[in-house]
């Protein structure tokens, strides 16, 4: 069984980590990783291949054992998205629109997510980055609306490394935790990805 040991990695190294020990050697496959956000990360992105895991947690780390699941491995597609939603991943890295004035500005994102939600078709996926985690906190005006996305089927991804920076990764109450690995593919995997902040 191959090996490999993510502990004190910074985000998003374990992913990548694990997703070449998978592209060297496949299953079955052992990985150390640290608890937490990086233990979520990882069992993530291994299940969205249809890969069977299995987890010990010892004090701050965690064994991850992989096998084959009882689906074949795929890689992630657009069409892994919710029913109806359009092509399109936007990234906001800020939780306000515009610079001038704060108070205008939040009351703009709020607008434009609520707009959203009124589509009828919603985007596949956003990503908050940045400032924009602060868009996930349950006392954010947009949360709600970022809520409804998810229910329309809507991914929603939450910058690890920035909710840490900010403190508030236990607070956050809306999207996935996640990694810059994932929000890149994300990125990458949509016809038309739209970055605001």
């Amino acid at each position: 069984m191959n090996r490999i040991d993510s502990r004190k990695e910074p985000c998003p190294k374990p992913v990548l980590m694990a997703k070449n020990a998978l592209e060297k050697d496949g299953l079955p496959l052992e990985i150390m990783v640290d608890r937490g956000v990086p233990l979520l990360n990882v069992k993530r992105f291994l299940e969205s291949r249809n890969i069977s895991v299995s987890v010990i947690e010892d004090g701050e780390s965690a064994t991850i054992f992989c096998s084959e699941g009882d689906k074949p491995f795929k890689e992630l597609t657009a069409s892994s998205n919710g029913a109806g939603a359009e092509d399109v991943a936007i990234v906001i890295c800020s939780s306000v629109l515009g610079r001038s004035d704060f108070e205008l500005g939040e009351v703009l994102m709020k607008g434009f997510l609520g707009t959203l939600v009124e589509r009828a078709s919603p985007p596949a996926a956003i990503a908050l980055i940045n400032e924009g985690v602060k868009l996930a906190l349950p006392d954010s005006s947009a949360s709600e609306s970022l809520g409804e996305l998810e229910k329309k089927g809507c991914r929603v991804l939450v910058c690890g490394t920035c909710a840490k920076h900010f403190g508030i990764t236990g607070s956050i109450s809306v999207g996935t935790i996640s990694n810059m690995f994932e929000i890149t593919e994300l990125m990458m995997e949509h016809s038309k990805t739209i970055v605001l902040g």
